[in-house]
Order: C-alpha cells, then sequence, then structure tokens
C-alpha cells in the first residue's frame, strides 16, 4: 500500500450479495476511499479489527450465518471496534427495524436502492463526526495522563519535603533514620488494624492512613528549635531545661504552619504533620504536653504517634541504660492503658506484638549515637 493511501478513509463493505457489493464499491473508490469487502459477519469481525482498523463500515442485515445486528451488537463490545461507526444499508424499510439497527450501535440507517450522493454525504458527516470524537478521546486521554503524571509528582514532592524536614532535624541530635522507619511502619500498623473499628472507620481511610504514615517522621521537628546544650546534654535536665525541651512540640507546630503559610495555602498532608508535632506527647489522662489534653480530645494521629513512639524508645538502648525486651515493652504499655495510652489503641497494640516485634528487627539500629538517643529519650519521658 503506498504511503499516501493511509490518509485515504477505510470503509468496510460488508454484505453477503456480490450484485449489492459492486455497486457500493465502486461508489466509494470513485470518490476516493479505500475500501475491504467482506460477505459474511464473521469475516466482518475479523477485518474489522484487523490494522488498519476501518474508519467507518456499511453493513447489510440480511446475512445467513449472522444478522447485521448481532455483527453490529459484537462490534460496539469490543474496545477495539467499539468506536467504529456502523451504517446500516438495507431493504428493510420497516421502523421496527430502523429501531433494532440503533439499538444495536449503529450511527445511521439507510434503506435500498440507494443514492449514491446521500450515501457518500452520510459517509462523510459521519468521518468528520468520528474525526471530532477520536480528537476529544485523545485530549481527553491526555488530560488523564497528564493529571496523573502530575499527582504523581506532587506526590513525590511532598515526601521529598517531609524527608527533607525530617532529615533537618535528625542531624541535630545525630539520630537513625531507622527509629523513623521503625514509629512509621508501627503507626501504619496500627492504624489498618483500627479501619475495621466503626468508631475510628471514618477517620482511618486509606488515604488518611498514608498521609499519617508521610507524616510520622515530622513527629521531633521542633528538635531543631532546641538549644544543643539542652538537646545533646548526656546529664540528667534541671527542671527549667525541661520545660524548654518541652517546647519542641510548639516549635514542630509552628514550624510546619510557616511553611503552609510561605505558599499561602493550607496543604492537606500537613495537616497529620501538625497534629503529630504538636500532639504526641499529650497523655490520655490529661497528664501531658503541651496543652495538657485527654482522651479523645487528643487527635487519632497523636494518639497512634504516642503509642508507635513509647515502644521504639523502650526497646532501644540509651545511654543510662540497656534496651528493654519487647515482652517488657508490651507490659509497660499494657500499664499506661488509659493513663498514657488510648485503651482502643493498645488493645490493638496488644493484637499486633508480634508485628511490632517484627518491624524492630527489620529496621534495627547499628552503632546508635548514645548520647543522642538519651537526648530523645528525654523527649519521649521526660526527665
Amino acid at each position: 500500500m503506498h504511503p499516501i493511501d493511509s490518509h485515504r478513509p477505510l470503509i468496510l463493505v460488508v454484505d453477503d450479495a456480490p450484485e449489492s457489493i459492486e455497486p457500493i464499491v465502486d461508489c466509494l473508490q470513485r470518490a476516493d476511499f479505500r475500501t475491504r469487502i467482506a460477505t459474511s459477519g464473521k469475516r466482518a469481525l475479523q477485518l474489522a479489527s484487523s490494522k488498519p482498523v476501518p474508519d467507518l463500515i456499511l453493513l447489510d442485515v440480511s446475512m445467513p450465518d449472522m444478522d447485521g445486528y448481532e455483527v453490529c451488537s459484537q462490534l460496539m463490545n469490543d474496545p477495539v471496534t467499539a468506536n467504529i461507526p456502523v451504517i446500516f444499508l438495507t431493504i428493510r424499510n420497516e421502523e421496527m427495524d430502523e429501531q433494532l439497527g440503533f439499538d444495536a450501535g449503529a450511527v445511521d440507517y439507510i434503506t435500498k436502492p440507494i443514492s449514491p450522493p446521500l450515501v457518500l454525504t452520510r459517509i462523510r458527516n459521519h468521518l468528520t463526526l468520528k474525526a471530532a470524537s477520536d480528537f476529544l478521546r485523545d485530549r481527553n486521554s491526555y488530560l488523564e495522563q497528564e493529571v496523573t503524571r502530575r499527582t504523581r509528582e506532587l506526590s513525590l514532592i511532598q515526601d521529598a519535603t517531609i524527608v527533607a524536614m525530617a532529615s533537618l532535624a535528625e542531624t541535630r541530635d545525630n539520630e537513625t533514620g531507622n527509629h523513623i522507619r521503625r514509629t512509621q511502619s508501627y503507626l501504619r500498623l496500627l492504624a489498618r488494624h483500627l479501619q475495621s473499628n466503626p468508631h475510628y472507620a471514618a477517620e482511618l481511610t486509606d488515604e488518611n492512613i498514608d498521609l499519617m504514615y508521610k507524616s510520622a517522621p515530622l513527629h521531633d521537628i521542633g528538635k531543631v528549635g532546641i538549644p544543643d546544650r539542652i538537646l545533646l546534654k548526656p546529664g540528667k535536665l534541671t527542671p527549667a531545661e525541661f520545660e524548654v525541651m518541652k517546647t519542641h512540640t510548639t516549635l514542630g507546630r509552628e514550624a510546619i504552619s510557616r511553611a503552609e503559610a510561605l505558599f499561602g495555602v493550607s496543604a492537606r498532608f500537613l495537616r497529620f504533620a501538625k497534629e503529630i508535632a504538636y500532639s504526641h506527647q499529650e497523655k490520655w489522662d490529661g497528664s501531658g504536653y503541651p496543652l495538657g489534653l485527654s482522651g479523645e480530645r487528643i487527635p487519632l494521629s497523636a494518639r497512634l504517634m504516642a503509642v508507635a513512639d513509647v515502644y521504639d524508645a523502650l526497646i532501644s538502648k540509651r545511654v543510662y541504660k540497656a534496651a528493654v525486651s519487647h515482652l517488657d515493652a508490651v507490659e509497660a504499655l499494657r500499664a499506661g492503658s488509659g493513663t498514657h495510652f488510648d485503651p482502643n489503641i493498645i488493645e490493638a497494640f496488644l493484637a499486633l506484638q508480634d508485628e511490632f516485634r517484627n518491624i524492630a528487627q527489620r529496621f534495627a539500629d547499628v552503632d546508635v549515637d548514645e548520647a543522642a538517643e538519651a537526648a530523645r529519650l528525654r523527649l519521649v519521658f521526660g526527665d
């Protein structure tokens, strides 16, 4: 086939009567259309899905093996051929026949004997409509792909922002990234388990859990505002120093809020980052800080983070204590149910304790700086 032929519309003519095919094909070729011929419904379906796919199909109704209505229905149900316009050319001229044709998916219905000028005009009109439809479909496909690409790009930017901010906090006390990976994983594990609890289901959607997981690394971002003489002090903090240390929660929320204000918008993906940074040191009985919130006044994301953070602090080695065993950590959290922690979250933790241990082993620390670990422990437990 000469390359220029690809610019000429291809028409598939389907009719089991040779005497009907010849004048139609002659008419089409004189009008500079390319043609294919099928003398049965089965052959029509084969040619319609073969490349190059026809631009339009002229289809007879009365054929022995498979009538035109069935052929048309199968064409419309095949993604390869569903967008090819079908025009029925038939001797059937009853209103019911015409309705059956349109119900099968045809775009037009012309009765024989045909008028060549009329048929050519209708073919050209439907080819014009098809070109417009193809353009819009391609445009919509491009727009959908562009939205997907930009959404993915935005998600990567969000992730990079969180990692960069969390990494900045890590550099202040040389804390390893494995603490972040462990606490992220603990939080997500708890949240997914609690999804089945009707009390939490509305808040713990898949999207929100993903955002909590991504936000968890920022729980101690406020450490960047704590002076080194306090943050890195290897000994016991004075009451005044501990009061300064406690401000890391407020400093963390303010740092995230300033980042939002810089762009003049409230970023949904940072909602949980602010909650976790500000409230993960609150306690169920109201004895925590910075606001002394109690019960469900503490954001759910922060309540989840509290369990994840304390468990990790207990099983990790510190400068003035050895790491406690997994079982001892479990008992400590059990004992804190209803005082330090949300009882329902502790119930979930107890059901998941073996998986917590697996996560801890998978992301175990190597060569952790002891002074830095002591500083982080103070952030979790105080003096």
